[in-house]
């Protein structure tokens, strides 16, 4: 066994990127194990020692900003196979999606392509909005209904 210290370095950057804590090489006669200490958890208990002090009601209503309502995911749509293909992303391999996360989109917008029995079909928003999931992967087939996107 091979054991210069380039090759101990090797097997301990080896440990820390995969996060063992214990290797053990065993070759012949030879028998190399090394072993690293965990780090203990110290924020999560120091944050439950600390006591949080009293706030009155008049400083809190001051010192705390208004929360953002973010988005309602009550409202969402979604946007289905209407039938059994495979799913393209974007008008070819080496062009960019028509729609990612995040994307605004318009109703009559190009969402994506379903090939069907040799035939591109071009699936369109059916209403304005944000795509917030893209919920198929581009080359898989998809089935009638599944759920291609969510709009909000």
């Amino acid at each position: 066994m091979n054991t210069k210290p380039s090759t101990v370095r090797a097997l301990a950057h080896l440990m820390q990127e995969t996060g063992l804590t214990s290797l053990e090489i065993q070759e012949n006669d030879c028998t190399i194990r090394l072993e690293r200490a965990v780090p203990a958890a110290a924020a999560p208990a120091a944050s439950a020692a600390v006591p949080t002090p009293a706030v009155s009601a008049h400083s809190a209503a001051v010192s705390v900003p208004e929360e953002d309502p973010g988005m309602d995911f009550n409202n969402v749509k979604l946007v289905t196979s209407p039938m059994v293909g495979v799913f393209y992303a974007a008008p070819s391999p080496d062009r960019e999606p028509f729609v990612s996360v995040g994307s605004r989109v318009h109703e009559g917008d190009t969402l994506c392509i379903i090939e069907a029995m040799k035939l591109m079909n071009e699936i369109t928003a059916e209403c304005d909005g944000e795509i917030v999931d893209v919920c198929a992967v581009n080359g898989d087939v998809v089935e009638f209904g599944q759920t291609l996107f969510k709009i909000i």
